[in-house]
């Protein structure tokens, strides 16, 4: 498989509000998904996400990867930013390295007993080891934003690592992850060489090791992709493609941002926790059962069933909307806050107060009993039904000043805002000049 067609360059633009599925049509531009797919949203979605690979070269993309991080930031998170594990690991020859090689104490007056060693990973990246950078979605700013916004795009939550190479070493062997990757190169040059499943669409309890003969196997046997990435290069991957890499002459660094797809079987999940609610379905089996006796478990087989296809009939999309949501949402963080500034905006609201959506922020406005529901991770608002038009008006992203909301009066849009500010759901921004 060569590389990817592309339909040309596009503009990558700050809009926080831009890449939220509307009803899962197109009618956005995505632009955290453009910078990693060298094809319209609606091509990636129908031949791509979920289906096939997609390698993509720098120049059919909007633009490189370098202010997302480079080798500096690596140096900055290593060496000064009190780093502790599990956010870093080091690998070599396939192989997890203890912590204990790369950590020690935080010093006089740090209680930590698992810092970074900067002199240490130095020396085992030296050795040949690959520096790997969990967590970066929660860590480096570009890619706290970044990840938001693709989150929002795809619709899916997503996790960010980085992978650090030394010229001519390979981290991992031939494996497959349980969530889609795209791998974004930042640095250097690295080969990789792709394989077909041998299990598709693994899910997540369903690893690469408890397949490894057939892993193994499978590598052995010619790559459907055999592709050197460059600083700028793409390759999005679906789960259960089997990858690995090598890097090149150089240090190589490329981040890899991992999509945990929601999926049909996380619809059964739901179900199956909303199944919980019927007294019939939570009701002990007899005493003394021999569970291991076809023949004794047959009967409450028969009559769970039974329960379980009635409560499925009465569940509601709605119901197991909000159950998925739950689980979408708390995958994903918002915006970071400062929480110092926060109440100081939430203090002094007045008119002229200028503020804007949280970026990144999971929420849903709904109404009940004539007031409006505003729903966000881990709480629910309900408003008088008289700020649906200002409440409406935030939440599309755009910065909007006290004293200009609709269908409000000063007074009223003040303790709306304030309110927004105390619950996190929006922040402050600079006045106007």
């Amino acid at each position: 498989m060569g590389a990817a067609s592309s339909t040309g360059a596009v503009a990558y633009r700050d809009d926080t509000s831009a890449g939220r599925a509307a009803g899962g049509r197109f009618a956005v531009d995505r632009p955290a998904l453009r910078r990693c797919a060298g094809v319209a949203p609606e091509t990636f979605a129908a031949e791509h996400w979920g289906r096939a690979p997609l390698l993509t070269r720098a120049a059919d993309l909007p633009r490189a990867f370098d202010d997302l991080l480079t080798l500096d930031d690596v140096d900055e998170l290593l060496s000064r930013r009190g780093l502790r594990t599990p956010f870093l690991r080091l690998a070599r020859d396939g192989s997890v390295l203890s912590s204990s090689q790369f950590t020690r104490g935080g010093g006089v007056g740090a209680e930590i007993a698992d810092q970074v060693a900067d002199d240490r990973v130095a020396r085992l990246f030296d050795q040949g080891a690959t520096v790997v950078l969990q967590g970066l979605h929660r860590l480096w700013p570009p890619l706290i934003s970044f990840a938001g916004r693709l989150g929002s795009d795809l619709g899916h939550p997503v996790q960010v690592n980085a992978y650090v190479t030394p010229a001519s070493a390979q981290g991992f062997a031939a494996h497959y992850d349980v969530h889609d990757v795209f791998v974004l190169q930042v640095a250097g040059r690295k080969r990789w060489l792709i394989h077909e499943p041998v299990h598709p669409d693994p899910l997540r309890d369903q690893p690469w090791d408890q397949r490894a003969d057939a892993v193994a196997a499978r590598a052995a046997q010619p790559p459907l992709i055999d592709a050197v990435l460059a600083p700028g290069d793409a390759l999005y991957l679906p789960r259960g493609y089997l990858h690995s890499a090598k890097s090149l002459a150089g240090v190589s660094a490329h981040i890899t941002v991992g999509v945990h797809v929601l999926t049909r079987h996380a619809l059964v999940e739901a179900l199956l926790r909303l199944a919980g609610r019927d007294p019939d379905l939570r009701a002990a089996l007899p005493l003394g059962i021999d569970a291991a006796n076809p023949d004794e478990v047959a009967p409450h087989l028969a009559e769970t069933v039974e329960a379980l296809a009635r409560t499925l009939r009465e569940t509601t999309p709605d119901e197991v909307a909000r159950v998925v949501r739950e689980r979408v949402w708390s995958g994903a963080r918002p915006q970071p806050l400062a929480p110092l500034a926060q109440v100081a905006a939430a203090q002094s609201v007045s008119e002229g107060t200028l503020v804007r959506l949280r970026e990144g922020l999971r929420h849903r406005m709904c109404g009940e009993d004539g007031r409006v529901l505003l729903e966000v991770p881990g709480d629910r608002l309900s408003l008088p039904e008289s700020t649906r038009p200002a409440l409406a008006a935030l939440l599309t992203g755009e910065p909007w000043a006290v004293g200009e909301l609709p269908g409000l009066d000063v007074a009223d849009q003040t303790v709306l805002v304030r309110r927004l500010l105390q619950e996190g759901i929006l922040v402050p921004m600079r006045k106007r000049t």
